[in-house]
């Protein structure tokens, strides 16, 4: 098949395709497709060639919603990169990914010019260089180009994942994987060919990309927002007739938060990348907000399960059921499948399933199986067949022998009318080995830890209750919106540090409480401190993916 654009211009020419938010301009399919065909003309002119690696680090921009569309033309593999990326971070994916040639904008140009003269990497770039070696793309008079032929095995993206422990690795979807995600999608969301879909967050993610490249298969309209304002985004949704949204939950609260809630031209809010906390849920649903939790990965082109307004009001903390062709089992220890209500790993298969890692044997044959691919993720399954996501393998807690899922922990101070979101690690502990810890986000000003922590007692078994309990505006999380755990980790570590430095100045200090065994029911939360996660726990970027 050749690129989708190249089909849709034909079917409709004069059907509008992308609206620049900030200025209201807009072009129609065929004004796009030839924006596209002069990008495309124009890298090919540059030397650009199928079977590149096309790797792009540049900011949400019309040009960069051209860039996408004609990589495909060209029969290039696009390996979309974070615009807020430093050197040695740029750098090593360019390593990972073989990347051939690099985009940039005036943006990100200083850090690309860096590592394209490092790896004698042609650097080109969508506005006026300001480097030497950096060639101006619209300078260049654009070659004919002939439309690349795709096959469904054929790799049209690598993508990072959001490394939120250790290297990031470069997922390969294939066209195959990325028609499959958007006939899945439709089959939940529903279709309609006035849709306007707004879009929010980074081209480099998929929850970014994933309207961007179904934009032509719908025939939809994509609004383009470049840079997140929770208010100008809600504004955006009146503006423009809005039918759709994807964002992550912090970006959701801050625009209900703006304007109280959004406008009724909304039929679908894709809410994903971390999860849907229950008052936020349940604010949509008072609200007559269609919120629609999902849960995906990047291996998996964007959703893998994903719940009606219906199914997320009825049932507090589901992601709903797996899309169309997916199949998701849960696994025991043993790798055999556990029934309905008990708690695993999620394996999940499909067409919608990266093929691998490129350049990573190793992780690939650890992570893909005869069951498809092993998520990480921990969570069971109902008798109805939802979703319920509780944690990652690795964040397990092993406090004093004992095994505590912290997704489970966190789901209950969630629950606490007073708290806005948590996150909950395992600090080291000398003697009990981890210590059960929560980074807790108030709901309003003030709150009560110890009362929090009689609450969590009436709901979890005492070693599962956390011994630290730390306050902060906001979760650190990556741009994709997910929980650094690390950042907790660290925070939480430093402020347990502090408590037991403290505690030792004390002269005859009572240390009972960090005495007691993680099974004591009558063990107290041994550090209620305020942490300053507050002033960079947001993502860095706010355009963060679902």
């Amino acid at each position: 098949m050749r690129d989708w654009l190249s089909h849709r211009v034909r079917a409709s020419p004069d059907e509008t395709a992308l609206v620049r938010a900030a200025s209201g301009e807009s072009w129609t399919f065929a004004e796009l497709d030839g924006m596209v065909e002069e990008t495309a003309g124009r890298l090919a002119a540059l030397g650009v060639k199928s079977g590149d690696h096309l790797g792009a680090v540049l900011g949400p921009r019309v040009e960069y919603v051209a860039l996408i569309h004609a990589a495909m033309r060209l029969g290039v593999t696009l390996v979309p990169m974070g615009d807020a990326l430093t050197v040695p971070e740029l750098r090593g994916q360019v390593e990972t990914a073989d990347v051939t040639v690099l985009v940039c904008d005036a943006e990100t140009e200083a850090v690309a010019a860096d590592v394209a003269d490092a790896a004698a990497l042609p650097l080109i770039s969508v506005d006026a260089p300001t480097t030497a070696d950096t060639v101006n793309l619209a300078a260049t008079t654009p070659d004919p180009v002939t439309p690349a032929s795709w096959s469904f095995d054929d790799v049209q993206l690598l993508l990072f994942t959001s490394g939120t422990t250790g290297d990031p690795k470069a997922v390969k979807l294939t066209t195959g994987n990325l028609l499959a995600s958007a006939v899945a999608s439709v089959f939940r969301l529903g279709f309609d060919p006035e849709d306007r879909w707004l879009v929010t967050l980074s081209l480099h993610h998929m929850g970014g990309i994933a309207p961007v490249l179904r934009m032509p298969l719908y025939g939809m309209t994509v609004v383009l927002r470049e840079e997140f304002d929770a208010g100008g985004a809600a504004d955006d949704v009146d503006r423009f007739d809005v039918t759709a949204v994807s964002l992550v939950p912090t970006m959701l609260r801050r625009m209900l938060d703006s304007r109280g809630t959004l406008d009724s031209s909304l039929r679908t809010v894709l809410l994903g990348g971390a999860p849907a906390p229950r008052e936020l849920v349940e604010r949509c649903r008072d609200y007559s907000v269609p919120v629609y939790p999902t849960y995906g990965m990047t291996e998996t082109a964007s959703q893998m399960a994903t719940a009606t307004p219906e199914e997320a009001f009825e049932h507090a903390g589901t992601v709903g059921r797996p899309l169309l062709w997916t199949d998701v089992t849960v696994l025991g220890a043993d790798g055999e499948r556990l029934p309905p209500g008990e708690t695993g790993e999620f394996a999940v298969d499909g067409p919608t399933v990266s093929p691998g890692y490129y350049g990573d044997s190793a992780a690939t044959d650890d992570a893909f199986g005869e069951r498809g691919l092993r998520t990480g993720d921990v969570g069971y399954v109902d008798d109805g067949g939802r979703l319920y996501v509780l944690n990652r393998v690795d964040d397990r807690i092993i406090t004093g022998g004992e095994n505590v899922d912290p997704g489970e922990v966190a789901d209950v101070l969630r629950s606490h009318p007073d708290v806005r979101d948590a996150a909950v690690v395992g600090v080291p502990d000398e003697e009990w080995g981890e210590r059960v810890s929560a980074l807790v986000v108030p709901a309003g000003d003030e709150l009560d830890r110890d009362a929090l922590v009689e609450f969590a007692r009436e709901r979890l078994a005492g070693f599962k209750l956390p011994r630290l309990v730390a306050v902060a505006d906001e979760l650190p999380r990556t741009v994709s919106g997910t929980v650094k755990r690390d950042a907790v980790r660290e925070l939480l570590g430093d402020r347990a540090a502090e408590r037991e430095d403290e505690a030792a100045a004390e002269d005859g200090s009572d240390e009972s409480g960090d005495d007691a065994g993680p099974s004591d029911d009558g063990d107290e939360a041994d550090a209620n401190e305020d942490a300053g996660a507050g002033d960079d726990a947001g993502p860095s970027d706010p355009n963060a993916d679902p």
